[in-house]
């Protein structure tokens, strides 16, 4: 596989300062705008449905484990229970598709649910694993080379999964 350059778009900018900070370890970074990334997904992301799912699995024969992930979508109900925030689905007491393991599926719309959620469920997700993954129109890709995980990391049967996109 080949990676883009990251610097693309960058070629001919001026060179970045190299200045310690007070602090002498960090550098100075000279002040500029906001990058777009903080209110929208970066392409490939689509996100006219959902931009990044969250699916937070736990050993179902583990009644600790199953009890534990049972109260943590509860509060995942009532931490964010606004309307047109987070999408909760049912929670699994069994594996669905590519998941090896029982879990819940939480979908995020934009970064500000992305960096709010991942922060919560960083902290809060006690026994239970976490596969986040982006959504870029082919689900192997997002599943396997662009996922991240919260915890322990899980083998997925991605023979069940598309291979579309790119």
């Amino acid at each position: 596989m080949s990676w883009k350059s990251p610097l693309i778009g960058y070629e001919n900018a001026e060179p970045l300062p190299t200045t310690i900070n007070p602090d002498g370890k960090s550098l100075y970074n000279t002040p500029g705008p906001l990058s777009k990334a903080y209110e929208t997904f970066p392409d490939p992301i689509v996100s006219t449905n959902n931009g990044f799912d969250f699916h937070i699995y736990y050993i179902q024969s583990s009644p600790s484990q199953m009890q534990y992930a049972k109260e943590l979508h509860e509060r995942v109900r009532r931490e964010f229970p606004e309307a047109s925030s987070l999408r909760i689905y049912k929670f699994w007491d069994k594996p669905v598709g590519p998941h090896p393991v029982a879990m819940f599926e939480v979908n995020v719309f934009n970064p500000h649910q992305l960096g709010a959620f991942f922060s919560w469920l960083v902290v809060n997700r006690g026994p239970c694993s976490v596969l986040v993954h982006p959504h870029t129109g082919n689900p192997l890709k997002d599943h396997t080379e662009l996922m991240s995980w919260i915890g322990q990391p899980w083998p997925l049967l991605t023979e069940t999964l598309p291979k579309t996109g790119d």
